[in-house]
């Protein structure tokens, strides 16, 4: 089991972007001390939800800055930029850190983004499969052409290539963020791990991942790819000498978190949004993730993936919005939580 951090550099009320930026960074400096496995990178646009806008600029900033850790960007939304261009930096990050790097993407939603990155509505509904191949093929190509309506180009060289810089020879992982039947579908098809949301449950989680081998099975996968596949589970982690304390913290700090940022959300056609309450969402997370005692954050992570058969976890360890609680959160999850799992 391999335990990490999820960062969305979250901008409480009251906060400035700067005070959420370094509060990312250090929490992401302390994971690599409390021998967290993962630190795991948002990337939102234009709201307070999330204030780092590149994953891979800041997951560049953390590998130059670390030393052992592996960095995840969860996820660098495809829609808004092309493959080629992201291909380009994973294969970097991934060269010069060693093989540090791993590339999670997702489809993201139909905000504002679209329109101001001229990409547009279009590359959110139906483009990301397309997107998602491109990528893939640069990845693991020598060499790669359009040869599509949207992407149109003579071949060109991959350069870096990530499996002749790196001696083991390997790509970089491609993770993919899932909430629908179809995008698992999409990403079994490809053989790709799923990232599966924090708002889903155990019980939704492992019949996405049974839904996951059956689609990788038809499409001819073999049984040691499926079986090795990697799937990584995100949640919410809050440690306390008590859990009624561990659920205080968190009930006070990130409903006005959530509705502000959630709130801020704009559709590119101004479509008729739906938003969650943010005290009941916060009382559903801290139901479901590890939200209490030491004790009680092992077993809730040993249980999900027993559940599940999921092995990695991305979790939220900035739920209090404070620097100084993160910080302990984040070496109580490394030195209290992690030698229960081991």
């Amino acid at each position: 089991m391999r335990v990490g951090s999820f960062v969305l550099a979250a901008q409480f009320p009251g906060q400035g972007q700067g005070e959420a930026l370094h509060r990312a960074v250090r929490s992401a400096e302390v994971a690599e001390e409390a021998g967290l496995d993962t630190v795991w990178l948002a990337e939102h646009h234009f709201v307070p939800y999330g204030t780092c806008p590149s994953a891979v600029t800041l997951a560049a900033l953390l590998l130059g800055r670390t030393r052992r850790i592996r960095v995840g960007t969860a996820v660098s939304v495809l829609p808004t930029v092309h493959p080629v261009a992201l291909g380009e930096q994973a294969a970097l990050l991934h060269v010069t850190s060693g093989g540090r790097f791993t590339l999670g993407v997702g489809r993201g939603g139909p905000w504002v983004d679209l329109e101001v990155f001229g990409t547009g509505l279009e590359a959110y509904e139906k483009g990301f499969p397309e997107s998602l191949d491109l990528l893939v093929r640069w990845l693991r190509a020598p060499s790669v052409a359009g040869g599509s309506e949207r992407y149109d180009f003579r071949e060109v060289a991959v350069v870096p290539r990530p499996s002749e810089a790196l001696s083991g020879g390997e790509s970089p992982e491609v993770v993919v963020a899932c909430t629908s039947p179809s995008s698992v579908r999409m990403a079994a098809e490809r053989g790709l791990p799923m990232l599966l949301g924090m708002h889903v449950g155990d019980e939704e989680k492992a019949e996405m991942v049974a839904l996951w081998r059956t689609h990788a099975r038809a499409a001819g996968r073999s049984p040691d790819e499926i079986a090795g596949a990697s799937h990584v589970s995100a949640g919410v982690a809050q440690i306390a000498d008590r859990r009624t304390d561990a659920v205080e913290t968190l009930q006070k700090a990130m409903p006005g978190w959530l509705k502000q940022g959630l709130e801020a959300h704009v559709t590119v056609d101004d479509r008729a949004r739906s938003m969650r309450d943010p005290l009941a969402y916060t009382e559903l997370l801290c139901g479901l993730h590890p939200v209490g005692t030491p004790q009680l954050c092992a077993d809730r992570l040993a249980a999900t993936s027993e559940r599940t058969g999921i092995s990695r976890f991305a979790l939220l360890v900035e739920g209090s919005g404070d620097l100084d609680a993160t910080e302990e959160n984040v070496r109580r999850l490394g030195g209290e939580v992690l030698p229960r799992l081991r």
